[in-house]
């Protein structure tokens, strides 16, 4: 009786203890399934950043302003730049003065210094028997390095920086801010234009321009005044030949590359206009496109950065949609 007992209690036994194994197989089987589900259903909700602007809505996107705008001809094409007067008003001022008077016509870019800068103007700038007449522009201006945060609609980068307490956009350009000072300022990235100068800080009038075409050299910023940016034709420069010297300077003035003219679009005619399209930094549009390069969930990815260095957020610029 005693054994009958016990065998029906070992049965029991098993009985409980093979359900308990398929309970546990069938968790651990959920679980499987869930790892390999999950980055699928992640990588599904990803939208890459083109995904982003393609969906975007035309709100999202802004048309240059003619009088903001700038047209270096080169004989290999058309470099577009956007002027920031918001930030640099008395050299923007300058400049279009300059470009009005056709200063540049028959001028060239005259330095070209590896992983650095372009810079363009009168190579005899310096030389008052052969430089160049400036016309009616200014010939003294004051240093336009940071200007006053209020009035700024800033839009703020999450993450930190080496250079500026905080970073983000301002209409488009890529800034540093200060918030114990109340100042904000232009930042140098791939593409930014600057006005050069000698040793004074008040010594730039717009007449000598710099384009960065290397590493940005953040070390600048604050340190020269920052009149805009290249919104499209950075290729144009970028392939520029390197110059011998070790700053850039063409030695040769053959080498140097002639600039056909500088226009204001505004005084182009509106058929000889280049049409574009700039993706607004004040839109979800580009929160979202930040957002999705501060962390890349796509195929390639394995490891999300999770931060994001300002030089390196994109700024979208297109043809109109046709239509």
């Amino acid at each position: 009786m005693h054994a009958l007992r016990l065998g029906a209690w070992s049965a029991r036994i098993a009985d409980t203890s093979l359900l308990a194994a398929f309970m546990l197989l069938r968790t651990v089987a959920s679980a499987c399934l869930l790892a390999l589900l999950l980055p699928v259903a992640a990588n599904a909700a990803y939208r890459s950043p083109q995904q982003i602007l393609d969906s975007s809505p035309a709100s999202a996107w802004r048309v240059l302003d003619p009088d903001r705008t700038l047209y270096l001809e080169l004989d290999a094409g058309r470099v577009i730049i956007e002027l920031a007067p918001q930030f640099a008003p008395e050299h923007v001022a300058n400049i279009r003065t300059l470009a009005h008077e056709r200063f540049w016509d028959g001028l060239s870019i005259y330095r070209s210094q590896d992983n650095f800068v372009v810079q363009f103007g009168d190579p005899d700038g310096e030389t008052p028997a052969k430089a160049k007449s400036l016309g009616s522009a200014k010939t003294h201006l004051p240093a336009e390095f940071e200007r006053a945060s209020q009035g700024l609609d800033f839009q703020r980068l999450p993450d930190s920086d080496g250079w500026a307490p905080q970073v983000g956009f301002v209409d488009g350009f890529p800034v540093g801010r200060d918030t114990a000072t109340g100042k904000t300022w232009l930042a140098h990235c791939y593409g930014t234009l600057g006005a050069g100068r000698n040793n004074d800080e008040d010594s730039s009038i717009g007449a000598e321009l710099y384009v960065v075409t290397g590493q940005s050299p953040r070390q600048l910023d604050r340190n020269i005044t920052v009149v805009g940016r290249v919104v499209k034709g950075m290729e144009l420069l970028s392939v520029t030949p390197r110059g011998p010297d070790p700053m850039g300077f063409y030695e040769d003035p053959a080498q140097r590359a002639p600039i056909r003219a500088i226009r204001l679009a505004s005084e182009v005619p509106a058929p000889e206009r280049t049409p574009l399209q700039l993706l607004r930094t004040d839109s979800q549009t580009f929160r979202d496109v930040v957002e999705a390069r501060r962390n890349r969930k796509d195929d390639f990815y394995k490891r999300p950065a999770g931060h994001i260095d300002l030089c390196n957020v994109p700024l979208p610029v297109r043809a109109p949609p046709a239509g």
